[in-house]
């Protein structure tokens, strides 16, 4: 199957794209670079060929000849999308539904959608399933639940998109994030031999590790197409629902005489338990292989190796917002996030 995947010089994309390739996908990248800042490591995995793109400037041209889209490319996590949230929209909500629209007319059966588990939002009291009504508290969640409306209208017997709410990532890559939960614990962890949660701890995450969800997103591609046809699925493992605090416990038990302390509730009111069972029932092939302390003793390995100091973890190309406050002070992208006229 040959494959396009956007946001491929990503955190979670540069490591599916080589996935799909090891498996005997033909994949091209595109990626528009905001990122390409950041390389904490060399994974030694071979080299995806990219174009160097903005979802909105993607071109019927770009597309032809592709049997599949698997789409990360959006301004990832709840933090950057409140940094602006009508870019947001523009990009992740507009942007997507564009390209799926494109990859219809120009005959893509197959597309792959990178949604989240962040739009069930708040903690009702029930583990939430594909059927719960979303619940988005950011621009962020809100964009994904208009995208997984609107081009799932899209679906017919010649356009067959596929959800999948991914779970909050861990996990080392090269183009590492430490803006995310059990990375950024387990960075604090190793620069500081401390844990100290603003919080109480008491707010739940599922989390999933990037290569389970790299599985997910090649036994989508790979599964007949009557069972992932307009289909959600969340992508997690039902063991890994996680409260804060136990994520850290965790994080702390892996990184040697590293202190733990929590704190009072920080009002916010992110919270959520998620049922995986659907995706394991129903996507032949697919289970979860890792879990926190396997993600967490891989980022203990990666830091050891390449001896990570507090200078490189708290670099900005490593957390998203702040990479693009960077571009945009500097210059190098304009207020609506497009490069800049060199």
């Amino acid at each position: 199957m040959r494959v396009l995947v956007t946001g491929a010089q990503g955190y979670i994309g540069s490591q599916v794209a080589p996935m799909l390739v090891e498996r005997g996908h033909e994949v091209v990248g595109l990626d528009t670079g905001y990122y390409k800042d950041g390389c904490l490591y060399d994974d030694g995995l071979p080299v995806v060929p990219c174009i160097e793109r903005d979802i909105r400037e993607i071109r019927d041209e770009d597309l032809v000849g592709f049997d599949a889209v698997v789409h990360l490319a959006e301004l990832s996590n709840d933090p950057l999308g409140q940094l602006n949230p009508a870019i947001t929209f523009r990009i992740n909500h507009l942007g997507s539904v564009a390209l799926a629209q494109a990859c219809k007319r120009v005959g893509i059966a197959r597309f792959v959608y990178a949604s989240s588990c962040s739009v069930y939002g708040v903690d009702t009291g029930e583990v939430k399933t594909e059927r719960s009504e979303p619940m988005p508290q950011t621009a962020y969640a809100q964009c994904k639940v208009l995208v997984e409306r609107d081009v799932g209208a899209l679906a017919d017997d010649d356009f067959s998109p596929t959800f999948l709410r991914n779970a909050t990532a861990f996990g080392p890559s090269a183009r590492m994030r430490f803006d995310i939960v059990l990375n950024n614990l387990a960075g604090l962890a190793w620069t500081t031999r401390e844990i100290r949660l603003t919080s109480d701890g008491s707010p739940w995450r599922p989390l999933v590790h990037i290569l389970d969800i790299g599985e997910a997103i090649a036994c989508t591609l790979e599964a007949p197409r009557e069972v992932v046809h307009n289909q959600i699925f969340n992508v997690g493992d039902s063991s890994q629902n996680y409260r804060i605090r136990e994520i850290a416990e965790i994080v702390s038990e892996v990184f040697p005489g590293c202190a733990l302390t929590v704190g009072r509730s920080d009002g916010d009111n992110r919270s959520y338990r998620v049922s995986f069972d659907k995706i394991h029932e129903r996507l032949p092939g697919f289970r979860c292989r890792r879990d926190a302390a396997t993600g967490a003793r891989e980022l203990f390995g990666v830091f050891e190796r390449i001896g990570m100091t507090a200078e490189v973890f708290r670099h900005r190309a490593f957390t998203r917002l702040e990479q693009l406050k960077h571009l945009i002070g500097t210059g190098q992208v304009n207020a609506e996030l497009f490069w800049s006229a060199s």
